[in-house]
Parts: C-alpha cells; structure tokens; sequence
C-alpha cells in the first residue's frame, strides 16, 4: 500500500475518533446528570466512570462522581473523587465542603504532624495562587530586575539611579519567596504520592511480607502518602508520620 495513503487512512481515523469522542463524552456526561437527578446514583456512578476511562476528566466530573458515591454510603470512592476534583481546583468551597463532611465519617482520628512555619506559609498561599500565575509574576520580577541593573549602567541622573537601585532591591527580595512557592507548587503537582485507603480495614506491617509484625491499623477514607514500592506492597506514611507497608491494592493513588 502506499505511504501516503496509510498517513491518510491513520489521520482520518485519528480525526473521526476524536471528533467522536468530542461527540460522546458530553452527551453521555448530560445522560449521567440526569441519571444522578432521577436518583439513580448507582447508574450514575457508572456513566462517570466510563467518561474517565475514555481520558476525559474535569473538576465537575470528579465532583459529581463524588456525589454519586455520597448518595450511595460509599465513603472512600466518594473522598477520592472529591480529592482529584480538589487536585483540579483547590480553592473550590463546595468541594472542601463535601469533604469535611465526609471526614466525620471515616473511622481513623489522626492528628499531622506540625510543619514548619514557612512550609505552612507557602502551602497556604500556593491555595489561592494557581502555579501559572506564580510562574508569571517570578518571569515579570526577573524582567523588572534585569532591566533595572541595565539601566543602572545608562542612567546617570542621582534620582533615577536612587529608584533603579530600589528596584533592584525590591524585586530581589520578592524574587526569593516567589522561586520558593513556585518550586513547592510545581513539586505537588509532579509528586502525586497521596493517596486514599480504599479498603474497609487493612492492617499494616513492618515490612513488605506478610509475616512481619503488625504496625496499625487503618480504615477506608483515610488519606496516606504513599512511599516505597517492593513489588504489590507499598509504604505508606500516616498524617501523623507513622509508617507502614499494606498491598497496593488497598488504597488508590488520588
């Protein structure tokens, strides 16, 4: 056959599967709506789930995924949901909401350790400002402040000297916190270590074997960050820092 026509067989059934997919996707996630409005959380559920298998995500699908899960008892599929709509728009109130509410539902009472000052600082403020915008503000600082040191040596007015030189000053100083937040902001979204324990009861242990001592034991909906891996185990560390190896298959990565 020849080489052309098997680019354009392969792009046309590239571009009827895309424009199926932008076809099905929303009708089907309208469909599943209506099946969550009827009451038929457990159809509903369904719908969603097929939406994410087909490589479509979004913040209202997580969060109506979620409420599926709530309106059916399900805790721990609920929480995940709301945690990965959560990942996609931290700042939203509804969100935050389901989720406090579901917290007095799950078992475990583990309080975090304290972190220092300056990490809680950056966590909170990296909640309201999105890392494109901190990534925006770091590029205008070092813009700001390289043109200030040029002009410093074009410039020979006493005044205009005294403001470059302020300038400088300022935006090396905002530079720091900015690079800072930007490197924590960009570090949570690569590192996705967290993750919710989605069986009723598991009982971790000391190390990856199932003869080793019993460490705790943790109940569905509990929110880990994962560790290690040695084959179907993996390490888990608790809010509180204690740690432990359970199978893989007990929890699930947000």
């Amino acid at each position: 056959m020849n080489l052309r026509w098997v680019i354009s067989i392969a792009v046309g059934a590239f571009l009827t599967a895309g424009l199926a997919f932008g076809q099905t996707a929303p009708d089907e996630f309208e469909r599943a709506n209506s099946l969550y409005r009827e009451g038929k959380f457990e159809q509903a559920a369904a719908s969603y789930e097929a939406i994410l298998k087909q490589g479509w995500a979004s913040t209202p699908l997580y969060f109506n995924l979620g409420n599926s899960y709530y309106r059916m008892g399900k805790t721990a599929p609920a929480i995940l949901a709301y945690e990965r709509a959560l990942r996609l728009q931290p700042n939203d109130p509804d969100i935050k909401h389901n989720l406090n509410l579901l917290t007095f539902k799950t078992v475990d009472r583990i309080e975090p350790l304290p972190e220092l000052f300056f990490i809680q600082w950056l966590r909170s403020i990296s909640a309201f400002i999105p890392l494109h915008t901190t990534a925006w503000l770091l590029a205008i600082g070092w813009c700001v402040m390289f043109t200030s040191l040029t002009l410093l040596y074009l410039l020979t007015t006493a005044p205009a000297l005294r403001f470059l030189r302020g300038l400088v000053i300022l935006s090396a100083v905002l530079l720091i916190p900015l690079g800072l937040l930007l490197a924590t902001q960009v570090a949570d979204s690569k590192n996705r270590t967290d993750a919710i324990i989605t069986s009723s009861v598991v009982t971790a242990k000391t190390s990856p074997d199932t003869q080793s001592v019993d460490a705790f034991v943790v109940h569905e909906g509990l929110k880990v960050r994962l560790g290690d891996w040695v084959g179907d185990w993996v390490k888990i560390v608790l809010p509180d820092g204690k740690m432990g190896w359970i199978r893989s298959g007990n929890c699930e990565r947000i």
